[in-house]
């Protein structure tokens, strides 16, 4: 029997939850910090594991970065991943290396959920709340370990909590700002669609065939152009051109992510396909949806609703998509005489 949830959400913080060997191969297209996908999975898993009878629902997930090291060779621009030798196959022969990306992370997550009216009293929560830290400290998150703190990394060690948020919008922004303090050192990943979009306009503004593939790929590396000028060489007198070179300006610390998965194929039956991970489940073949994202520090942050990605799916399509409500805040001009 599913118990009854009141309207008014509540956050649930893991807070400083430390993961060895997560997924550093993000999409076929990037590395670096795990997908948004894999974090609205582990909400997926969480809510499974704890059942429709625990009194909470789980709706959205944001995710702050306050360590990450890739396990990856440092020289120059060139980096290399860190690969593991496979155990020989059953004919004592040596199996192929399958590269791995692998990155250690020191995350805080922040669910959006709802809670039964049973466990609106501070004890009931702390007590679910802890449940729900030790249950996750058996999960994986990314495909890593959750590892427990090091000894002497923090005084007071920060423990899972639930906590009720207020009507009144006002409350609303100064508990959040009271929470966001607790996460610093750190940054939080946000969408950026807005920039994508820009982009497209003002290369289409030079090249019409411009493709928002192409806007991607533009944000997603470091342009630099050269300027010449026209000069006189002060010794000589003679008439010289110089040449320099400058990156084009970004809009924070930006970066290409997958944001979720477009079919490729109908769904399957059960078992019809063979080597799937779960034969008792449907199939179908996908491909990564990719767009912007933003990493800034949580006190930058307006809203809860700035922090937090849903997971969303249509159903005529099939498309599976995160989406963020991040707006960056534009300052008004200032003219000055």
């Amino acid at each position: 029997m599913t118990t009854d949830l009141v309207s008014s959400p509540a956050l649930l913080v893991l807070p400083r939850l430390r993961v060895q060997n997560a997924n550093a191969i993000s999409s076929p297209m990037t590395w670096g910090f795990p997908s948004i996908t894999a974090f609205t999975g582990l909400m997926t898993a969480l809510a499974r594991r704890l059942g429709q009878d625990a009194g909470i629902a789980f709706f959205r997930v944001g995710v702050i970065c306050h360590g990450f090291e890739p396990q990856v060779t440092r020289g120059g621009y060139t980096r290399a991943f860190h690969l593991t030798r496979n155990p020989v196959l059953q004919d004592g022969s040596t199996g192929g290396i399958v590269e791995e990306g692998r990155v250690h992370l020191d995350i805080t997550l922040v669910f959006e959920v709802t809670l039964s009216s049973a466990l609106l009293g501070e004890a009931e929560r702390v007590q679910l709340a802890a449940r729900i830290g030790d249950l996750v400290a058996g999960m994986r998150i990314a495909g890593g370990s959750v590892m427990p703190a090091l000894p002497g990394a923090l005084r007071r060690p920060q423990r899972a909590q639930l906590v009720l948020v207020s009507d009144n919008p006002a409350d609303r922004r100064k508990d959040f700002r009271r929470l966001s303090r607790h996460w610093l050192p750190g940054y939080a990943l946000v969408s950026r669609d807005d920039l994508l979009a820009a982009r497209l306009a003002e290369l289409q503004k030079t090249v019409a065939e411009a493709t928002l593939l192409d806007a991607w790929l533009d944000l997603s590396r470091l342009n630099y152009r050269a300027t010449r000028s026209e000069g006189i060489d002060p010794k000589t007198g003679e008439s010289i051109t110089t040449v320099e070179w400058a990156s084009d300006a970004r809009s924070g610390w930006t970066v290409p992510i997958p944001v979720g998965f477009a079919p490729l194929s109908n769904v399957y039956p059960a078992g019809e396909v063979a080597g799937a991970r779960d034969p008792g489940v449907p199939f179908c073949f996908v491909e990564s949806v990719y767009s912007i994202g933003q990493w800034i520090s949580p006190h930058r942050l307006n809203d809860v609703n700035d922090l937090l990605w849903a997971p969303t799916r249509d159903p005529d399509t099939g498309l599976y998509r995160c989406i963020n409500a991040f707006r960056p805040t534009v300052l008004p001009l200032t003219h000055i005489d």
